[in-house]
């Protein structure tokens, strides 16, 4: 048995939760979850059944195949995830460092001015804002925390840290390590 997809998951007050039979492109269930700060939707393929029992969600497979057990614990993740953002934001936090390097919005979409002759310029997907703090400091939030995941990687890989100046893009929190220079190794192989 999969340990985390036996385990039911609780449902909070506030968040209802809605199951179609047969739908999708998988032809199995489609989840519609309503909260607080929105709504969201999550197909399951047909070897993974859900149930609502006593105000939990319950997953069950079908047969024992590798593939059908992977799918098992991924999918009540998914599920666990989707509950808990149509109640709370996701958020990331990305920082720019660099000189010259900083984000403006422009409306609800983010231009990042990083050394290049033109500026970056993200429309935030629905269901995505984003927040500019000191102009270096970007809050990515969200209900849907793989999209909020998604978006916060793409706006690191328009400058990714390099590792000789630690200039670029990075997650808040984030250690790049770094590289001592052409110049720190000539002189350390000249006083051999």
């Amino acid at each position: 048995m999969s340990r985390i997809g036996i385990k039911p998951i609780l449902i909070p007050n506030g968040v209802e939760i809605k199951i179609e039979e047969d739908a999708g492109k998988y032809n199995g269930q489609k989840i519609i979850f309503k909260g607080p700060l929105g709504e969201l939707t999550q197909e399951l393929r047909k070897d993974i059944k859900v149930k609502i029992e006593d105000n939990k969600v319950i997953l069950k497979r079908d047969n024992e195949s590798k593939f059908v057990k992977s799918l098992h614990g991924l999918y009540r993740t998914l599920i666990n995830n989707i509950i808990e953002g149509v109640q709370k934001l996701y958020e990331k936090e990305l920082e720019i460092v660099g000189i010259g390097y900083r984000a403006e919005l422009s409306g609800s979409n983010l231009s990042l001015h990083l050394g290049a002759t033109h500026p970056y310029d993200l429309e935030a997907p629905k269901g995505i804002t984003f927040e500019v703090i000191d102009k270096v400091n970007i809050k990515v939030k969200g209900i849907d925390k793989q999209l909020v995941g998604q978006v916060a990687a793409e706006i690191r890989s328009f400058a990714k840290p390099e590792p000789y100046k630690g200039k670029g893009i990075r997650y808040k929190g984030e250690y790049v390590r770094r590289k001592a220079g052409k110049a720190a190794k000539v002189s350390s192989a000249g006083t051999e």
